[in-house]
């Protein structure tokens, strides 16, 4: 008898839906062929999320999008905001394997046998990524995180200098650290890890991909 396809819900945490697409684009690209992936995000809450107040605000419409997603009887849920918002409430919810990309991203980065560096977008969600790493016991792993001065919608618009503020940032920690590998800082830039790659010939982890590969993963261990 053949198993069913594992469902995967991959909530963005803001409401912006333009970015709740590309994420779900950017998981389903490296999505096992029995692994379906549905994104959704609240209807109500920040647009973006830049810092502990949006995170904050975020949490409701988040943790609402959590319960409809385990009722609804998926097999594992993905929250798709670097910051980890809202992740131990989540978990404690859902009865289901839950990832927060963020966590993700620094165990895959750790499995490659590097120290790695992060580059998010704000200098206010920096003090956020570094509490998760120490509260993960993984901040002796990551040789800083950096802001790249990114506004996390500008990674929306097209044309903009998002990307190339983000390779430069890059660049300097590849120069200034030489980390083994780079962890990009924000659910929105999981469309850019190939390409920076590429240019920087050096790891790129993408917290969305990440997270992918381990909520199938531990859903299929519980088959």
């Amino acid at each position: 008898m053949n198993k069913k396809n594992i469902r995967i819900l991959l909530i963005n945490p803001n409401t912006t839906s333009s970015m709740t697409d590309k994420i779900g684009e950017a998981a389903r690209q490296v999505a096992a062929p029995d692994v379906d992936i549905v994104a959704r995000n609240p209807k109500t809450g920040p647009a973006s999320i830049q810092g502990p107040e949006d995170g904050l605000s975020a949490l409701p419409g988040m943790l609402e999008e959590v319960v409809k997603g385990r009722d609804d009887g998926f097999d594992a849920i993905i929250l798709a905001c670097f910051d980890d918002t809202g992740l131990a409430e989540a978990r404690r919810l859902s009865g289901v394997p839950t990832i927060g990309i963020g966590e993700a991203a620094f165990h895959a980065a750790m499995l490659l046998g590097a120290k790695f560096s992060v580059v998010t977008t704000l200098a206010i969600s920096v003090p956020v990524i570094e509490e998760n790493l120490r509260d993960y016991g993984l901040e002796s792993a990551c040789l800083k995180v950096r802001a790249s001065e990114v506004e996390v919608l500008d990674l929306e618009i097209d044309g903009s200098s998002a990307r190339d503020k983000i390779s430069n940032e890059m660049a300097c920690s590849l120069l200034e650290e030489q980390p083994g590998a780079v962890v990009l800082g924000c659910a929105g830039m999981a469309d850019l890890a190939k390409q920076l790659s590429q240019i920087h010939n050096v790891p790129v982890i993408d917290g969305v991909a990440s997270a992918v590969g381990l909520a199938s993963g531990l859903v299929r261990l519980r088959r």
